[in-house]
């Protein structure tokens, strides 16, 4: 039996991690799960570990540990400390053992896409055996590729068979973001009952609220989850980043900052000041390739 299946024990912990309960995550029982079953949990619990911030405990816990689940587990800690070299160095010695454990393929994954090697992550990605988690990478990564078409069949591939599934859902809905149209509103449902259903609320969710609310054009209504959402966690930098966006489009200069200046402090390399960046300098080399001309009926001698 499929361990995250309707009828499997990991189910509630793995829709938990997904919707971004990291605590509740921490907080799982994992005493009376069969032994099959142990890692797994055990595996999730790292990687929330890590989205709560406490990196360095996830690799201490990990590196304790043997297995090539808890050594991916401490390479993913490691590249989200900021340690790219070593954590690429240990998922590529993984690949050459385990490329055929989930965990590799999930974390592997994550890490050579981050690292530009998004080739190499799709390939791995795709040596899964219906892990529904790896589907939603793949399609997560064609979006980034601007490659609907793909993201759509992999989701469409996935909802033959797992019809009930959170993640299909949520996959489905990103891409339906994409897709734009009635699609808004269908991923709206899906986030909004993620959000405001107490069992499953958390800031991941209220900003995904937002983001479909923003492209229905509700900007009260997106301004209004994300607010939510940094007043119970205020250091969500996803969050921040949304509300440069949303202050942007809104008008709100002074707003805008505050939240742009946040977002350097708690994260300088994130993609969205990346991009701005790059933006930027692209307007730069564009403006100077003209210069001013001042054009005047008459010389000064005519005057």
């Amino acid at each position: 039996m499929d361990p995250f299946s309707a009828e499997g024990e990991l189910l509630t912990v793995h829709n938990a991690f997904h919707q971004g309960q990291y605590q509740a995550v921490l907080d799982f029982d994992t005493s009376s799960l069969s032994q099959s079953n142990v890692i797994p949990a055990r595996v999730l619990k790292l990687r929330a570990q890590v989205a709560t911030g406490d990196v360095q405990g996830a690799i201490s816990t990990s590196q304790k540990e043997k297995g090539p689940d808890f050594a991916a587990v401490k390479a993913f800690a490691q590249y989200s400390s900021g340690d790219n070299a070593g954590a690429t160095k240990q998922i590529e010695q993984l690949l050459e053992t385990s490329s055929d454990n989930a965990t590799v393929q999930i974390l592997g994954g994550i890490i050579l896409h981050a690292s530009g090697r998004t080739e190499e992550a799709l390939s791995l990605l795709s040596k899964h055996q219906g892990n529904l988690e790896a589907i939603a990478l793949i399609t997560q990564i064609h979006l980034q590729q601007n490659r609907t078409d793909l993201a759509l069949k992999e989701v469409s591939a996935a909802r033959k068979w797992a019809q009930d599934s959170l993640l299909v859902n949520i996959a489905e809905s990103w891409v339906g973001m994409r897709v734009g149209g009635d699609s808004y509103q269908s991923a709206f449902y899906v986030f909004e009952e993620m959000a405001q259903t107490p069992s499953s609320t958390s800031s991941k969710s209220l900003i995904s609220q937002a983001v479909s609310e923003l492209h229905l054009g509700r900007l009260p209504e997106a301004e209004a989850a994300l607010n939510q959402a940094l007043e119970n966690e205020p250091s969500d930098i996803e969050a921040i980043a949304n509300a440069v966006v949303l202050a942007t489009i809104m008008g709100k200069t002074t707003e805008q900052q505050q939240y742009l200046e946040d977002l350097k402090k708690r994260k300088s390399d994130h993609a969205l000041l990346t991009d701005l960046e790059e933006k930027s300098s692209l307007f730069d080399q564009a403006a100077g390739k003209y210069s001013a001309k001042v054009s005047s009926r008459y010389d000064v001698d005519e005057l």
